[in-house]
């Protein structure tokens, strides 16, 4: 069952630790990049997938330039929250309610899946707060399927969603400890896809309600955020691996025709769990691109310090 989409939880601020080991490139050590490749000062929300937590992002968070700051809040309806679930349009709220308590004006939204939905509809909703977008393996243009549905129905859909949330933490529990005990039998990506599961029960409330309300409103609210897509003016990122098997790859692709200033760019064999799979190709990625998004500001400051320069003129022989 498609129960690993990754999405919301509890509105608690995380505080993520940053560190500059990693610079923009897939293999740079430590300040091996230049100065002209490393991105300026950021504020960075980092949006968790359905089911998830601030956890996903502590490798990619680690590998960030020091200069990008980052938290990752569990959004509505998970951990510790008080908010009620909801969907994308009422996290996007609540991410700019959580911009406001913080005093940030502007910030770089990073959404995985379910979260860059949650991302997108920031964007959309607030463009003067957003000043980029960065989506891993993101829901969007044709993502719903079978199960999709299956898991928003009005019967099937709370019965599945409770069997989702009491028996599959328990069951990706045992099998974490039985494989444990038998080295190489576990692959890195079921490891991951167990590891999520397996933690999936360890906040407070009824998880599988927000589940349940999640599915729902990702099949009540795609048309929205679909049709919200062309007003985003930020600049955004889109990473996606062609192999994963939750979200296909040509929703990444419709993002990219639909956006109107985005680029994709592929991170092979991480799967759907980009944040815990790939952290130094994300972490490389995000530093790369901001980076990249400063560029036409820094020629055009270049440009009028050389226009501001004094002439000056060799004295007559």
């Amino acid at each position: 069952m498609k129960f690993t989409r990754l999405g919301l939880g509890a509105w608690r601020r995380t505080r993520l630790p940053s560190a500059s080991r990693r610079l923009p490139g897939t293999t740079a050590g430590p300040n091996t990049a230049s100065p002209s490749q490393r991105p300026g000062p950021h504020e960075l929300v980092l949006l968790h997938g359905q089911p998830g937590s601030p956890a996903d992002w502590q490798q990619v968070a680690a590998r960030l330039p020091a200069r990008l700051h980052a938290v990752a809040p569990d959004r509505p309806g998970y951990g510790s929250s008080q908010l009620p679930a909801g969907g994308f349009a009422a996290n996007a709220r609540a991410v700019l309610d959580d911009l406001d308590s913080r005093g940030i004006k502007r910030a770089v939204l990073v959404g995985h899946s379910y979260g860059g939905g949650v991302a997108l509809s920031a964007a959309s909703m607030a463009p003067s707060r957003v000043e980029a977008v960065i989506l891993l393996a993101s829901v969007g243009p044709g993502c719903v399927n079978g199960w999709d549905r299956l898991l928003a129905a009005p019967g099937a859909g709370p019965l599945c969603a409770l069997v989702a949330w009491r028996l599959t933490p328990w069951i990706a529990r045992a099998r974490l400890a039985w494989l444990g005990r038998r080295p190489g039998a576990l692959r890195p990506d079921e490891h991951v896809n167990w590891q999520v599961w397996g933690h999936a029960g360890d906040g407070h409330g009824t998880l599988w309600r927000t589940f349940l309300a999640e599915q729902r409103a990702l099949l009540r609210e795609l048309g929205e955020l679909e049709r919200a897509i062309g007003s985003v003016q930020a600049p955004v990122l889109l990473l996606a691996d062609p192999a994963d098997t939750l979200v296909p790859i040509d929703t990444a692709r419709r993002l990219a025709r639909a956006l109107p200033d985005a680029r994709l760019q592929l991170v092979r064999g991480a799967g759907h769990h980009l944040p815990r799979r790939a952290p130094d190709a994300v972490a490389d990625a995000i530093a790369a691109f901001l980076a990249a998004t400063e560029e036409p500001a820094r020629r055009a400051q270049a440009r009028s310090a050389v226009t501001r320069s004094p002439v000056i003129r060799s004295p007559a022989r």
